[in-house]
């Protein structure tokens, strides 16, 4: 089985390195290219305007100046020649991509632009608390993620589906579980414009992120509530975002 690897950190992250061991688990035909540069947040952008930078950084070890979709489309297209890849992998992100982050996720999409490309693919990301942001518990990633990824591949994976993995802010010994979810909804009062100034008095701005006061408790069966509960998520996520239910009432509305 030949495994193409990505991330949206950048190509010297911690968990580009996890997701390499996770994989070498499941097959010794691995292929890694991300992003030189780290591509957080940048969700699905496709470089149309730019030119794409290719390094490669040892043997099968490669680095694009282009986001996690290009580097996906550059490995897939280009670098592994006429043999595709039978699964792509993202991640391992350091911090969760559940709820919301999905939309705005560079981990997501790289797993995304796999599926497109018609690919069993997976994104993979490391909860982290305020104690464990500098060291993320990368272990638990690593000892849950082979055994999931093999058994929903041999599940099978939908042609149109994409399978988003969170695994809990915890030791390995301290999981409760793995739990099939949904993807959930948060309270987004937590982003915020930082406003500053640069050294000729001029303003710029930040988009952060602040502690919210209340934290809303989780739905049962989501992502969220299932970090929580110190599970390992996986949530499938489908291409298609058609909206059943509306069209059906639109539809009758629109006549």
């Amino acid at each position: 089985m030949r495994i193409l690897c990505t991330n949206d950190d950048g190509i010297h992250a911690p968990g580009l390195k996890v997701v390499e061991e996770i994989a070498r688990k499941l097959s010794d035909d691995v292929w890694v290219v991300a992003p030189e540069l780290d591509q957080s947040g940048v969700s699905h952008s496709l470089s149309l305007n730019d030119p794409l930078r290719l390094r490669e950084v040892g043997s099968r070890h490669f680095a694009v100046r282009g986001t996690p979709t290009d580097c996906v489309i550059m490995g897939a297209r280009h670098i592994l020649g006429q043999k595709l890849p039978d699964l792509v992998l993202s991640g391992v992100n350091k911090g969760r991509n559940v709820a919301e982050d999905v939309v705005y996720s560079g981990t997501i999409a790289g797993a995304l632009e796999g599926t497109i490309l018609g690919l069993p693919s997976f994104a993979l990301s490391q909860e982290f608390t305020l104690e464990t942001r500098e060291r993320p518990l990368w272990d638990t990633a690593l000892q849950f993620g082979p055994a999931i990824l093999q058994k929903v591949i041999d599940a099978g994976v939908p042609k149109d589906t994409v399978i988003n993995v969170n695994f809990p802010a915890c030791a390995p010994d301290e999981v409760a579980g793995v739990r099939v979810t949904r993807q959930g909804k948060r309270n987004l009062g937590f982003l915020k414009i930082d406003q500053r100034r640069d050294g000729r008095g001029n303003p710029y701005f930040w988009i952060g992120f602040e502690r919210l006061s209340k934290v809303d408790v989780p739905a049962e069966g989501t992502d969220l509530w299932a970090l929580a509960s110190r599970y390992v998520s996986v949530t499938p996520l489908r291409l298609d975002r058609t909206d059943e239910a509306f069209s059906a009432n639109l539809a009758s509305t629109l006549k």
